[in-house]
């Protein structure tokens, strides 16, 4: 049943994708260079319905988090070959596929990219565990629980964050 819920939500998160219109390249590319916040402002938006979700789920007892231990070395490594992938190819990974979907055949560059990167870090694992993931490794924590409050406070607080660059972002036709 998890996996029928998994396709449902990708499906749907696709549909939001093609109408949010940030599978298209020039959007792409208008985040990249901060002029288009388009893609910010979807992503923001995702991240706070999906931590409001998640934890009135968890608070509803209906679900369990399991948490990825924290790693800045893996961050750092992680997040360094994700913008560099994005900077040339001009699509992040989810924007990829969907801009593969509606047929345009750039898209299946970076979906060869993330099979080959995948293909890479299997090969290179026992190095990366050893040398890079033991960088800065604060095992299972969250953000709630690094600064000693509970989740809502901090959902909330990111939500008026949020509403607040929002304003900012319209305000500079962003």
């Amino acid at each position: 049943m998890s996996l029928i819920y998994g396709v449902a939500t990708g499906i749907i998160f696709g549909f939001l994708l093609q109408k949010a219109q940030v599978l298209r390249y020039d959007k792409q590319v208008g985040a990249l260079r901060l002029i288009d916040m388009t893609i910010f402002k979807f992503m923001l938006s995702a991240i706070v319905v999906g931590s409001i979700g998640i934890y009135l789920l968890k608070d509803l007892g209906l679900i369990e988090l399991k948490l990825k231990a924290t790693s800045i070395g893996a961050q750092v490594v992680g997040g360094a070959l994700f913008g560099i992938g994005w900077g040339l190819l001009g699509y992040c990974p989810g924007t990829a596929g969907g801009a593969l979907g509606e047929g345009r055949l750039d898209g299946l560059w970076g979906i060869l990219g993330m099979i080959c990167g995948g293909a890479v870090y299997a090969v290179i694992y026992p190095f990366m565990k050893t040398y890079v993931i033991s960088i800065g490794s604060f095992g299972k924590i969250s953000v709630p629980e690094i600064i000693g409050v509970n989740h809502w406070i901090v959902v909330i607080a990111f939500g008026i964050i949020t509403l607040v660059a929002f304003r900012f972002f319209e305000s500079k036709n962003l």
